[in-house]
């Protein structure tokens, strides 16, 4: 289909504010979605509007000239390098000739969607020291257009409203209270005039909610909390004064209860519904969070509400009294199936406990739920009480427990798409453990990581041995899924986890990037590999496909990051390929190369004698899993995103060690100060954990086992 409002690329570049601006001539009427044009998406089939193309969110394609048959012939049309060796997770928007993307740090992007041409950059000037609130990188997942706008949610909470043509601020405004540790990575939604945007940060300590603001002037329209404020408080509004009363403790002076609404959400125009996903609570562990148990609505849970007012319709929880980090902010999608020999108006999720969900979406009723992954903290879901029936060892109270999936969940945020003509959902599964056990000594540390359980129970075996059984264990795949028989379909299993998103066509087709830097097209129905590309990266974000001028495009961006790169990326793939993060775009018939990249992934181990004894050893091995593993790895393994701490010269130093870590010498690189989470014992405790672990790795390298 042509596109709307074509437009000569402008030859000069002006300079407007922060932003670097290309304009284009001719017509006003760019990026002017509006809910008409929105709901009506399938008549214009080659835009990209929204973030899952459509209201319902399915990522289904009805653009069908890239099939199953002529895919092999797809090749490279253009690329645009987008600056950054941080994790790129956004999902682009194409409407009007105008390809919208974001990279980490909340960098926005406006190019020619024929050519990759700049027409715009607008940098928020996000401070590298914010990312201490990041827990899963300085990732961003795409905006939303409307009205000739570009909405942005930046890392440091900020909801900015930019001219689509110029990539000029119209407004700016704080969403949330600076001071805390809360952060913005999701990608906007615009439901009836209304911007929506959650946030992050439930492990650092905050309260969550989601807000709508209007797009005109930011003004705040309505905001909906996702967990109780202290009962002796007023409450906001009846669902609150409900939610109240199933928790227990002080949960409000842990940081305010956690809940926060970091990703997904969808819309139905015909019902006048919204739908979000809640997150995990603070701290993870409930038997700090509500001694005494509780369901502590909404955590865990997805929500409807009136797109007007934020007025509660209904709610279902995915894991009444979360203990695991099982969030239920994963992908959600809307669909009409037939089910049981009638037509249902159904939300379908697979969020991180394992199950994968058909609700009927007009009052939360349970249709059907089995576990899509392999699970062990719970044998089923009771269908009369729509509870999940769990092992009562698996809330690790008296002994550590091994948990099917780990706190990053069966599926995590990557988004599944939907396929009507298949009747699959394809999901990007991750299948690997995680062990929990009750803190030696937990103390609430605002702004930093309150997870509430033992971090050294959950850490990397000592063992090189059990290392490599532990790394066996960690698999991802392509699950395409029934979900009205609530069975597999097929599977394609890829080297590791955290794979890219999916979207999948009308041309029989289902398209994913892999981590080990790949971008593939399978076959929808039967899963067969009918075409691949190097990408010379790992990639997590989703593609999407548009068409111009009868020629369809695909097009994914890529780059390796988020929270399983920082974690875990170099334990699970020591050869994994570096970060070049670009914007991928194929058609038929091209044949566009990438430029070679020079990668040297080997860790230059060199640490000065270990001195320290056994309980100062101790003492650094339990802070660093409590308070630098999220950013620096498991182990002191590093993810690649960040620094090998363990071949860094600053170990040869107690100053320079302490000027870094204690004093923030490299704040402005994002190391921030940890003064106010650790004291000095505990930073030199910390090196020496440090520089034992990197002795390890030294003797291993030299035995030819690293």
């Amino acid at each position: 289909m042509s596109i709307r409002a074509t437009a000569v690329i402008a030859t000069t570049f002006i300079l407007l504010g922060s932003c670097t601006g290309l304009e284009k001539d001719g017509s006003d009427d760019i990026a002017d979605v509006n809910a008409a044009r929105l709901i009506a998406a399938n008549s214009e089939p080659g835009s990209w509007m929204s973030h899952g193309r459509t209201y319902d969110e399915q990522r289904f394609s009805p653009l069908h000239e890239i099939d199953s048959d002529n895919v092999a012939k797809l090749g490279l049309a253009w690329s645009y390098d987008l600056e950054t060796q941080r994790g790129v997770e956004a999902t682009s928007i194409v409407v009007d000739g105008v390809l919208y993307a974001t990279s980490a740090w909340s960098i926005v992007y406006a190019l020619d969607a024929r050519t990759g041409a700049p027409l715009w950059r607008y940098d928020p000037g996000i401070a590298r020291e914010k990312g201490k609130d990041a827990c899963c990188d300085a990732v961003n997942r795409g905006v939303a257009v409307w009205k000739g706008q570009v909405f942005l949610g930046a890392l440091d909470g900020r909801l900015i409203a930019l001219d689509a043509k110029t990539g000029a601020v119209n407004w700016s405004i704080a969403t949330l209270d600076p001071a805390l540790p809360y952060t913005i990575t999701g990608a906007p939604r615009v439901v009836k005039d209304k911007v929506l945007i959650g946030n992050g940060g439930a492990e650092y300590g905050v309260r969550g909610y989601i807000s709508a603001y209007n797009v005109s002037d930011g003004s705040l329209a309505w905001r909906f909390y996702t967990v109780p404020t202290d009962p002796s408080l007023p409450f906001e509004n009846d669902a609150m004064e409900m939610a109240a009363e199933t928790w227990n403790g002080r949960w409000w002076e842990l940081g305010g209860g956690g809940g926060t609404v970091w990703d997904s959400m969808a819309y139905d125009p015909e019902l006048d519904l919204l739908y979000f996903g809640v997150g995990n609570g603070t701290p993870w562990n409930q038997e700090l969070r509500s001694p005494g148990g509780g369901d502590n609505l909404f955590l865990s849970s997805i929500v409807a509400v009136k797109p007007d007012t934020g007025e509660y319709v209904w709610h279902y929880q995915t894991t009444p009294g979360e203990t695991w980090d099982y969030t239920a902010t994963q992908h959600i999608i809307l669909a009409d199936m037939a089910i049981d020999g009638k037509i249902r108006k159904v939300l379908m999720q697979a969020p991180k406990n394992g199950f994968f969900y058909v609700l009927d979406r007009t009052d939360g009723e349970l249709i059907s739920a089995q576990n899509y992954v392999d699970i062990t903290w719970a044998t089923h879901v009771d269908m009369n009480t729509g509870r999940p029936v769990e092992e009562p060892a698996a809330r690790y109270r008296e002994e550590p427990y091994l948990v099917f999936p780990s706190y990053l969940g069966g599926h995590n945020w990557h988004p599944m798409s939907f396929n009507p003509s298949t009747g699959l959902v394809y999901i990007p599964v991750l299948d690997f453990p995680a062990s929990y056990g009750q803190p030696e000594n937990f103390r609430y540390i605002p702004g930093s990581g309150n997870t509430g359980t033992n971090g050294i129970v959950g850490s990397l075996p000592d063992s090189q041995a059990d290392r490599n059984a532990m790394r066996a264990l960690m698999q991802g795949r392509l699950l395409a899924w029934d979900p009205v028989e609530q069975k597999e379909a097929w599977h394609v299993e890829h080297r590791g986890p955290w794979n890219g998103g999916t979207l999948t066509t009308a041309g029989n087709l289902v398209f994913q990037g892999t981590a080990d830097g790949k971008f593939v097209a399978f076959s929808a129905d039967t899963g067969e590999t009918l075409w691949r590309f190097p990408t010379q990266t790992g990639v997590v974000a989703a593609p999407v496909t548009y068409e111009i001028d009868g020629e369809q495009y695909v097009s994914v961006n890529v780059g390796w990051g988020g929270a399983f790169a920082l974690v875990f990326g170099e334990f699970v793939q020591a050869d994994s390929l570096p970060n070049v993060s670009r914007v991928l775009t194929f058609k038929l018939g091209a044949q566009g190369a990438l430029p070679p990249v020079e990668w040297q992934s080997k860790v230059v181990f060199n640490p000065p004698p270990l001195n320290a004894d056994e309980d100062t050893l101790r003492k650094g091995y339990a802070t660093y899993q409590d308070r630098c593993m999220a950013c620096h790895g498991l182990n002191a393994v590093s993810g690649l995103l960040i620094p090998d701490l363990r071949g860094s010269a600053r170990l040869w130093s107690d100053d320079d060690w302490h000027s870094v870590v204690m004093a923030g010498s490299l704040r402005t690189n994002g190391m921030p100060d940890m003064s106010p989470y650790i004291n000095n014992a505990e930073s030199e405790a910390v090196r020496a954990y440090v520089i034992q672990q990197a002795h390890r790795a030294a003797d291993l390298r030299d035995a030819g086992e690293y």
